[in-house]
C-alpha cells in the first residue's frame, strides 16, 4: 500500500481535476488543503526533494503576492524564498501529488499518472 497525500486547493480547477482522477481510480489519498493547513519550512524542504524542484520552479510567479512580496529579487536565496511560501501558500504550485517518496505537479495531470501506483 503506497502513501498518498494531494496538496489540493479547491478553487483550482487542475487541483479538482486530480482529486476526480484519484477517486475515478478509487485512489485512497491523504488530502491536505495547503491553503488552510500550510506547509512548514521542513515539509517544503522535503516536497522540494521529492519534486527535484528549487523553490522559485514550485512558485506561482502570476499571484499578485508574488510581486507584493517582491519575490522576483534574483538575490533571494533558497530560504528565504521558502519562508515566503509558508506566510503565502498560494504561492505554491498545485497541485502536487506525492506517492511514497516521489512527487509531481499536476500540470499537465499526466504527470500525476506517471507516479500512479
Amino acid at each position: 500500500m503506497s502513501n498518498i497525500t494531494l496538496y489540493h486547493y479547491s478553487r483550482c480547477s487542475k487541483s479538482r481535476a486530480a482529486l476526480a482522477l484519484l477517486e475515478e481510480r478509487g485512489i485512497q489519498a491523504h488530502i491536505v488543503n495547503y491553503i488552510d493547513t500550510p506547509l512548514n519550512t521542513e515539509q517544503l524542504t522535503t516536497l522540494l526533494a521529492q519534486l527535484g524542484l528549487s523553490a522559485r520552479e514550485l512558485m506561482r510567479k502570476g499571484e499578485a503576492v508574488y510581486k507584493d512580496m517582491q519575490l522576483d529579487n534574483p538575490d533571494l536565496s533558497e530560504a528565504e524564498l521558502i519562508h515566503a511560501m509558508t506566510q503565502a501558500p498560494i504561492l505554491m504550485e498545485r497541485p502536487v501529488l506525492v506517492v511514497d517518496q516521489r512527487a509531481a505537479i499536476g500540470r499537465p495531470i499526466d504527470n500525476l499518472i506517471e507516479i500512479l501506483p
